[in-house]
């Protein structure tokens, strides 16, 4: 596959073809994103239903995210190592078998609270690596001036799954009966791995990083681990990035880890009502989606990311100051657009400033900095909402995102994100 880079590096390509490869992957990231966003609103359901401790409520976030600290790095080197596309099925199979044997101790009324932190902390174990191979896979299937186009689609697909059908799918199966969203996630798990078997790829890219699957034993571990984060600190944009990302997903997190609290407490809705708050975020996410991308095109990446900031800032106060439904379904709506602005942006640059040899390793650094603050921000959430009551959560919130917002309005000005595309190019 011809990778073309365009002329100016800081231009967005118009609407390129991304081929039949890629629908293949996008198809299997459609089926997996449905079953996610099933047991996104299933899980804190069902949590809701074993205790009423906003505290151990938010557990379930903190045992599906916290993978992304202990085995976030280890992970980087391990795609870099291992053909992707093959380690992403092994790895949904793995998901489907966890899944299902929690489907069977819920049908049975078996489950407890540790068996729902212990089934979920598999899953994003699985999901630390899955997420990193497939961004890392991208570049393998589209060509460089497809990458903003791509990694759109994917996002408002991820978002249209995940936080619309599967929201909306979990919460009515799980008023039928607690079992049946869980079994029907086991069950996208399994058709998402037959659905990559089906992937077919250059043969040069089937294995990112030859010299370090020969070598095998010969590397250390530590050396692998060590190379990623030193070309991340060295890379200052993109380490200002990843404690930026760390900031938003500390914010994000805890507004999820409680949503469930706040929805129920707060907003007096049902569990269906639940899953219709968790739809109308994903429903700004399938709007901004095709829009991000023209929006970068018109201000350009350094500005889109201080209307990402503003976004969340406007959205927490919202659910801060006027905690009812229609204002909460607004908020979500409009920090929803700002988050896929951010992936449409950050991601594909991500692609193109590191190399593709690194890419596993790299990316593995900035996640466990961006993402290692996800349980953190659900722990915090919930001591805070048990305190002082779920609507705290989100002025706290808000006062960091207006802090978020000057950082980034700092960095538009001095153009950071036009002058490292630009260095880049001229290498």
């Amino acid at each position: 596959m011809n990778v073309r880079t365009p002329a100016d590096p800081t231009a967005v390509a118009e609407k390129p073809r991304l081929g039949r490869e890629f629908g293949k992957f996008w198809t299997a990231a459609a089926c997996s994103g449905v079953g996610d966003g099933i047991s996104l609103a299933a899980a804190p359901l069902m949590a809701s239903k074993l205790t009423d401790d906003p505290r151990l409520i938010a557990g379930v976030t903190m045992a599906l995210t916290l993978p992304y600290v202990v085995f976030g790095i280890p992970a980087g080197v391990l795609v870099d190592r291992f053909d992707r596309r093959r380690s992403m099925m092994a790895i949904d199979f793995v998901r489907f078998g966890a899944m299902a044997i929690f489907t069977v101790t819920v049908l049975f009324g078996q489950t407890h609270l540790a068996v729902l932190y212990l089934c979920f902390f598999v899953v994003g174990t699985g999901e630390t690596y899955f997420r990193n191979a497939s961004q890392a896979l991208v570049p393998s299937i589209v060509a460089r001036d497809g990458l903003m186009h791509a990694n759109g689609r994917l996002v408002a697909t991820q978002s249209a799954t995940t936080q619309f059908v599967g929201p909306l799918a979990g919460a009515a199966l799980f008023a039928l009966t607690p079992a049946l969203p869980f079994g029907v996630d086991a069950l996208t798990f399994l058709v998402s791995a037959l659905l990559l078997s089906r992937l077919r790829l250059p043969v040069r890219q089937g294995l990112v990083d030859t010299a370090a699957a020969e070598s095998g034993a010969a590397r250390q571990l530590l050396t692998d681990m060590t190379t990623g984060a030193r070309w991340l600190w060295r890379h200052r944009l993109l380490r200002d990035l990843a404690v930026m990302a760390g900031a938003l997903n500390f914010v994000s997190a805890g507004a999820m880890a409680v949503l469930v609290v706040y929805a129920h407490r707060s907003l007096g809705l049902s569990d269906l009502g639940f899953g219709l708050l968790l739809a109308a975020e994903a429903a700004g996410a399938v709007l901004a989606a095709p829009v991000a991308p023209v929006l970068v095109r018109r201000i350009g990446r350094d500005h889109a990311l201080v209307i990402v900031a503003a976004t969340h800032a406007a959205a927490s106060l919202t659910l801060w100051l006027a905690p009812t439904w229609p204002m909460a379904v607004l908020a979500f709506f409009v920090a929803a657009c700002g988050s896929v602005t951010w992936d449409v942006v950050v991601v594909a640059l991500r692609q193109t400033l590191i190399p593709d040899g690194l890419q596993g390793r790299v990316n593995s650094v900035y996640r466990l900095v961006a993402w290692g603050a996800i349980p953190l921000g659900a722990a915090a959430a919930g001591m805070v909402s048990h305190r002082f009551g779920p609507p705290a959560v989100y002025g706290f919130g808000a006062a960091l995102m207006v802090l978020i917002m000057l950082r980034m309005l700092v960095g538009a000005r001095r153009r950071w994100i036009t002058r490292a595309l630009e260095t880049e190019a001229a290498r």
